[in-house]
């Protein structure tokens, strides 16, 4: 089984060190600093254990007739299509889409390929400590790896991450399932950039107030228009009083899990959720992404 890992950011690098180490023959596509950063001293990342090497091959150039069994999309949103116009050149049958965006999958295979695209989206958050990867894998019960189709296709991918010790579900609906994430992490990005110390954004109550209520405005607006909520623990953030959800969210800002899986990618990837906001937003008011 091959897997090619397009895109060698703090994502792509965590589920090629995870594949990697369950014995799978995993390849790294990288550019630039990071290219030359696997070059010189290779995928490193920290454990529990301490610092440990994976064992990739590292490429800056996709060949057309160079066959993986699944490639994993895992770049900004801003890179996809620039990416998806290069993978239509190449020959492998699936393209794993690890990437936040309001986009039709159909919209997607027009460019690649029809039925290349299996959706999914990781369960991961992190940074890099120097060259090391410092990144970790959700908790299950808060959010697993989610694969967003029904096929054999979704069964094989299940069964590596199985083997990998990565939690994963496979939902029905992923086109709902990303608007429903987007309608909660777009209002946490939104703290983190309106704080005057995004670090401590969770000690601001009057925010967390305004961030709670924006979720739960989001997630209302999303089912007026026929859209399930999904998962279903989402519908919380509708039902519980309003000073427990901003008391509760206060608490995973100022979180360990909070600094992992929320801050570091809001305040390092601005651009990208930015763009997100103005995508989310455009939606809800009717207009097209």
């Amino acid at each position: 089984m091959r897997i090619l890992i397009y895109g060698a950011g703090v994502i792509g690098s965590l589920y090629g060190a995870l594949l990697s180490a369950a014995d799978l023959d995993v390849t790294l596509y990288a550019r630039g600093r990071r290219l030359e950063t696997l070059r010189k001293s290779g995928l490193r990342y920290r454990t529990k254990d301490g610092v440990k090497r994976a064992s990739v091959n590292v490429i800056d150039m996709l060949a057309p007739t160079d066959r993986y069994d699944f490639v994993f999309l895992t770049v900004k949103e801003n890179q996809l299509y620039t990416a998806l116009q290069e993978l239509k050149e190449n020959i492998s049958p699936t393209i794993v889409t690890m990437v936040n965006s309001l986009d039709s999958y159909d919209r997607w295979e027009a460019i690649c390929g029809e039925g290349r695209i299996l959706p999914a989206f990781p369960g991961a958050g992190g940074g890099f400590d120097g060259e090391v990867l410092d990144a970790a894998l959700t908790p299950r019960l808060i959010q697993p790896t989610t694969i967003g189709r029904i096929d054999e296709r979704a069964n094989q991918l299940a069964a590596l991450f199985k083997k990998a010790h990565i939690p994963y579900v496979i939902v029905e609906d992923m086109h709902a399932w990303q608007i429903c994430h987007l309608a909660m992490v777009v209002p946490i990005a939104d703290a983190y950039h309106e704080a005057d110390d995004p670090k401590n954004a969770g000690k601001d109550r009057t925010l967390m107030g305004k961030t709670a209520r924006n979720i739960r405005d989001n997630l209302k607006a999303v089912a007026s228009r026929g859209i399930p909520i999904t998962p279903k623990k989402l519908n919380l953030f509708r039902v519980l009083p309003a000073g427990l959800v901003r008391t509760a969210l206060g608490f995973t800002f100022r979180s360990r899990f909070g600094e992992v899986f929320m801050y570091r990618h809001s305040v390092k990837a601005p651009d990208e959720m930015r763009r997100l906001h103005e995508q989310f937003y455009s939606w809800l008011e009717g207009n097209e992404t």
